[in-house]
């Protein structure tokens, strides 16, 4: 068992953070490409496409929230885990596992019943309009009934990273891709189920990738195992899993608020053309950012391992590496989307307002784009070494401190360029932020180092 785990502390980092980044890089790109095809699809739906995806749309601030679940569970356990792994407490790891899943089911479930028992009541309030309403009713209805097991395989994929087993978290990716794209034309077209066809497109996938990683747990070819006996109620684990996992939740509360917020701001300045071109530049700038996330992924126990071990030079080692190989990704993902904006947009729409609006929205969303690199890089060191707190503060600066007013007050002033500037705005300032706290950690670092030498 030793032996597993013997390479996160004395492989080289960049043979390490290459080893456990690309194959989280590719499986992200897939899993970001299957979310991208369900709107490709439905958006050239004949006749209602437009409104189609305007409905999805829609109905992001709620999958966002899924999301911010699985981050404070998955995240949160993943984090102890390689921790605890670190320290050569193995019985721990697995006593962490347990808990995350008991934990995810028990979230999923109530997550699932209040979305569909009060989604009469808040889904105009979401910014559907008439036109949108039933294509948002007909598609989150489904999805919602796929929470518990969401949740609870995005926590166990967490957990087979922790485990040193980055090729498996992949292929867990790509099985739920790939059952995804051969459903969607079937179900959307085929049967003619239109935007429920891509809701049971999406359940039907995430349901093979969470059948795949439990049956991880319990073969053989992992390290930590998942035993009945560790899946019981544990509050002082819970609490331990939450405490962690709170920067992130955070980050996709805050993330599910500010598309609300758009949508709500842009269904007064801009209507139903404004409220879809995010749609599709949420859809682009996923696709760009997805590859940072998968450094993030193979960062973190990287990170949380040689932490817990006090190998402070290898922390600060990966760490620079990733922020180097982030921030290529992030110039390359800037270049492409200012020099063919209109090719890649006419994939999801041809529709020419939709188009035209979609255009001027994404040069303008994705202006700080170089920089987000580095400061996404550095959330999740935080995060990972279990500064909670820290991980915390730079989720809100971004996403709610500086953007929620920077959104008001710009589009009472030029309307809906106004929200769209509304974003660089916010990251230019979070940036600087999350560079004079890194510097301050860096040097933190260098004195865990001394201190243990």
């Amino acid at each position: 068992m030793e032996n597993k785990y013997l390479k996160l502390k004395e492989e080289p980092i960049k043979k390490l953070l290459l080893e456990f980044s690309l194959p989280a890089i590719l499986g992200m790109l897939v899993n970001a490409l299957y979310n991208i095809v369900d709107r490709i699809y439905i958006g050239n739906i004949h006749e209602i496409g437009k409104a189609a995806i305007t409905g999805v749309g829609v109905t992001f601030p709620v999958m966002i929230l899924s999301l911010a679940f699985a981050l404070l569970i998955g995240l949160g356990g993943s984090t102890n885990i390689s921790l605890f792994l670190g320290k050569g407490d193995i019985k721990k790891s697995e006593k962490y596992l347990g808990s995350m899943c008991l934990l995810s089911i028990i979230v999923g479930i109530i997550l699932s019943f209040l979305t569909i028992y009060f989604m009469n009541s808040y889904i105009e309030i979401l910014g559907a309009s008439p036109d949108t309403k039933q294509f948002a009713m007909e598609y989150l209805e489904i999805v919602a009934y796929g929470f518990p097991i969401f949740i609870l395989g995005y926590s166990l994929n967490s957990a087979v990273r922790s485990d040193g087993n980055p090729k498996i978290a992949m292929i867990t990716l790509l099985l739920g891709a790939i059952t995804n794209i051969i459903l969607d034309p079937i179900l959307i077209f085929g049967l003619n189920l239109g935007v429920k066809g891509a809701a049971i497109a999406t359940i039907s996938s995430q349901f093979v990738s969470t059948l795949w990683t439990f049956f991880y747990f319990i073969s053989r070819y992992s390290g930590i195992k998942l035993h009945f006996k560790n899946i019981k109620t544990d509050f002082t684990t819970f609490k331990s899993i939450i405490t962690i996992g709170t920067g992130p939740f955070i980050l996709q509360i805050a993330s599910s608020f500010i598309t609300f917020l758009f949508n709500s701001t842009f269904k007064v300045f801009g209507g139903d053309i404004q409220i879809g071109a995010m749609t599709i530049v949420n859809s682009i700038n996923s696709m760009i950012l997805m590859p940072i996330f998968g450094i993030n992924q193979g960062l973190q126990p990287i990170l949380g391992f040689n932490y817990g071990a006090k190998h402070y030079s290898r922390v600060k080692e990966a760490f620079y590496l990733a922020i180097k190989g982030a921030t290529i990704i992030s110039i390359l993902g800037f270049t492409l989307v200012h020099i063919a904006s209109v090719p890649i947009i006419r994939i999801f729409t041809t529709d020419p307002e939709l188009l035209s609006a979609t255009k001027t929205g994404i040069k303008l969303f994705t202006l700080m784009l170089p920089f987000i690199g580095f400061q996404s890089v550095a959330t999740i060191y935080f995060q990972a070494v279990g500064k909670h707190r820290m991980t915390t503060f730079l989720s809100l600066i971004r996403q709610i401190i500086f953007l929620v007013p920077l959104i008001i007050g710009l589009s009472r002033v030029w309307g809906a360029i106004g929200v769209w500037i509304a974003v660089p705005c916010s990251d230019f300032l979070s940036v600087i932020v999350t560079a004079i706290l890194t510097k301050k950690e860096i040097k933190n670092l260098k004195k865990l180092e001394l201190k243990k030498n």
